[in-house]
């Protein structure tokens, strides 16, 4: 007989090729194992309802999402790419700098590589293109990994998740993203820098001096948005998931009263788009809490952690086995499955290591935002394709020097723990 747990995983395998979405295929496999196992079948609701309901740190996706979606319906978009190319689109390869300056500061409101991709990345992929002024394959490929930095600076949804399965402050994750997501977004810039000139580059007309004033005035409610959501959760006043609701709250005010840009409308579309984000990612987090039971009662993290153990890996070793993992996973799996699947039963031999939890987290979120632009199976890589109409070995070819460069910037963080604790220990962390 078949062991109920191999059972389970080629259950997940089969149910997942024949196309029917990982979460269910992850509920139906652990249903299965305890069918097998001659457990009760009623643990199944137990664990789904336990984890859905104890977790009010999840109340921060949905949320999250939302505010992104008002802020494209509310062209606080716009603003935000007219503030940036104002100050930055004079200087050789502008736009392509505007491209990473934009990803920057909204990392610091959505909270999702995809909600960027699909809302200011498309409208970036635009004003690249137009006129012939950079390649459609290159303004891809820098949108994709442009995107990639939003989960990494706070907000950011894969942290909330993390968050969930390893107990860690998601206060002193948002911090400790901000230095590793500012490194990523500067090893970019370098690589735009080094080939504007070899490429020829356009540089974009200057905004006449008397335009700035105007402009910034416009952007300011939007560039707020990140002060009203971390000023409240660093000031005491909120937590992450209240100012999450907050931040929604925020970009409707914003958008309806002071910009006039958003109708009932276009409000009901955003809260729609959101709900359809939410169920996707709720239905894996739920077939995630059902599966993790599967793989704790079968004792699958200590077990791992015991084996490593037999390797006398030193916490770098460890650390830098992790990103290959992780690396390759994230060229096959989608990034929240790996976050609920795979990380947690690297948390137990983390923490024999000596290794922070938050330092970890860290390296986790980049290694799985990096998989979004890996190939072959790299989602942005897909939606990019989608919004530029490129192919996607043309895409795959022009970002090869930004995954090197973003590759550079995961070692780095993986190599200098301070990078990402420096600024939580300046706001108390002990870790």
């Amino acid at each position: 007989m078949i062991e109920p747990f191999t059972a389970s995983i080629l259950s997940i395998v089969l149910l997942a090729l024949l196309g029917l979405p990982v979460g269910h295929a992850m509920i139906a496999s652990s249903i299965l194992y305890l069918l097998m196992s001659g457990s009760d079948m009623g643990t199944a609701a137990e664990q789904l309802l336990n984890g859905m309901f104890s977790s009010y740190i999840l109340l921060a996706v949905p949320l999250f999402i939302l505010a992104a979606e008002l802020m494209n319906a509310g062209n606080m978009t716009l603003r935000l790419l007219a503030f940036c190319n104002a100050f930055i689109g004079r200087f050789p390869g502008g736009l392509a700098l505007v491209n990473v300056a934009q990803s920057i500061i909204f990392a610091g409101m959505s909270g999702s590589a995809i909600a960027d991709a699909a809302g200011s990345g498309k409208m970036m992929q635009r004003m690249m293109t137009e006129g012939g002024k950079y390649p459609p394959a290159f303004a891809a490929a820098l949108t994709a990994s442009t995107a990639v930095i939003g989960p990494i600076i706070p907000p950011s949804i894969p942290m909330v998740i993390y968050a969930l399965v390893s107990d860690a402050s998601i206060g002193y994750l948002f911090l400790a993203g901000v230095v590793p997501g500012l490194l990523m977004g500067l090893v970019q810039v370098i690589i735009i820098l080094s080939t504007a000139r070899r490429r020829k580059f356009p540089v974009e007309k200057p905004v006449p001096l008397r335009e700035l004033p105007k402009i910034t005035f416009d952007a300011i409610p939007a560039l707020m948005m990140p002060v009203v959501l971390l000023g409240g959760i660093y000031g005491g006043v909120t937590t992450p998931t209240e100012a999450a609701a907050v931040a929604a709250l925020y970009a409707l005010l914003v958008s309806a009263i002071l910009y006039r840009s958003v109708t009932l409308k276009s409000a009901y579309d955003s809260v729609l788009s959101s709900a359809r984000t939410t169920a996707s990612i709720g239905m894996l987090i739920a077939g995630a809490l059902v599966f993790n039971y599967v793989v704790t009662v079968e004792n699958i993290p200590a077990s791992l952690s015991i084996w490593l153990a037999g390797f006398d890996l030193s916490p770098l070793a460890f650390l830098l086995m992790v990103n290959v993992i992780l690396l390759v996973l994230g060229c096959l799996l989608e990034g929240t499955t790996i976050l609920l699947v795979i990380v947690p039963v690297f948390i137990p031999t983390a923490q024999a290591l000596g290794i922070d939890l938050v330092h970890f987290g860290i390296v986790c979120v980049v290694n799985i935002m990096l998989g979004l632009i890996t190939p072959p199976y790299g989602l942005l890589l897909f939606v990019m394709t989608t919004i530029s109409g490129c192919s996607l070995g043309q895409i795959v070819r022009e970002i090869l020097p930004f995954l090197t460069a973003l590759l550079v910037a995961l070692f780095l963080i993986t190599l200098v723990p301070d990078l990402s604790l420096w600024l939580p220990r300046l706001f108390g962390y002990n870790g």
